[in-house]
């Protein structure tokens, strides 16, 4: 019996032993969604948006991923992001799966938005050109984790909708303006068709024999010139295709 309650004791004494390295082990295999490598976050505020970024992204069944360097080692912001895509394999419970993710740049002063797999398609170029010009004022002014949240709210919220939800052939006012321009057409057929013949012209009033004209003279009145600014342009094409393979959506700028 003696023997019994000492082997218990011994069990439980391992057990009580190997929780907090198991623990441990587990904590280090908790999913990363902040790769702050510039330094832009504390500790609370990496955990907060860690905290949301796992929130949102089991909602959209898409990682949404925040990555920060000083050091691109000679690559411009969107070939980070690609090759970042690549070598971490992020993706919602599958390996280079559903991902958001926005890039920042500290050492040339870029951003980068993409989007892999259903993001691709969710978030397309012109939903991210938005996103973006929504959290670069927040960058430019070091509200960075203002930005960033933002950035996963505004993903997730558009996320919510259909890839064809923004087409212009689905805003109330294109449709309106569309039933306004029909309906102009039909009313003016039906006047044209329930009218008579046109018989009367300038000529009808004129006599041939002492109607001419007079003089011809040209007068000059102004010169209007019209000025237009040159609109710059400080987006990339979009999006593309990683080294890997693994084409995406896309929009950058500079802040």
């Amino acid at each position: 019996m003696r023997s019994l309650l000492r082997s218990a004791m011994i069990l439980c004494m391992i057990f009580l032993v190997f929780i907090p390295i198991a623990s441990g082990a587990a904590a280090s295999e908790q999913k990363r969604f902040v790769y702050d490598e510039a330094g832009l976050l504390t500790k609370q505020e990496i955990e907060k948006l860690e905290t949301l970024a796992a929130k949102l992204g089991a909602e959209r069944e898409t990682d949404f991923i925040i990555v920060t360097t000083n050091d691109t080692n000679g690559r411009d912001v969107k070939k980070y992001a690609e090759d970042f895509y690549d070598e971490k394999a992020p993706g919602y419970q599958k390996k280079h799966g559903n991902a958001a993710v926005l890039t920042v740049d500290m050492e040339h002063r870029e951003v980068y938005l993409a989007g892999f797999k259903k993001a691709e398609e969710y978030l397309n170029d012109a939903r991210l050109d938005k996103i973006r010009e929504k959290i670069t004022p927040d960058i430019s002014h070091k509200h960075y984790e203002a930005a960033f949240e933002m950035f996963m709210k505004a993903a997730h919220d558009d996320m919510e909708k259909k890839p064809w939800a923004d087409s212009i052939f689905f805003k109330t006012w294109f449709q309106l303006l569309v039933s306004a321009v029909i309906a102009g057409i039909a009313v003016a057929i039906m006047k044209y068709n329930s009218g008579g013949k046109v018989t009367v012209s300038a000529s009808t009033y004129m006599n041939g024999d002492t109607s001419g004209v007079i003089r011809n003279n040209d007068e000059y009145i102004r010169t209007t010139v019209t000025k237009q600014r040159k609109p710059s342009n400080n987006k990339s094409s979009g999006g593309g295709t990683t080294s890997g393979g693994h084409s995406h959506s896309g929009s950058r700028g500079s802040f």
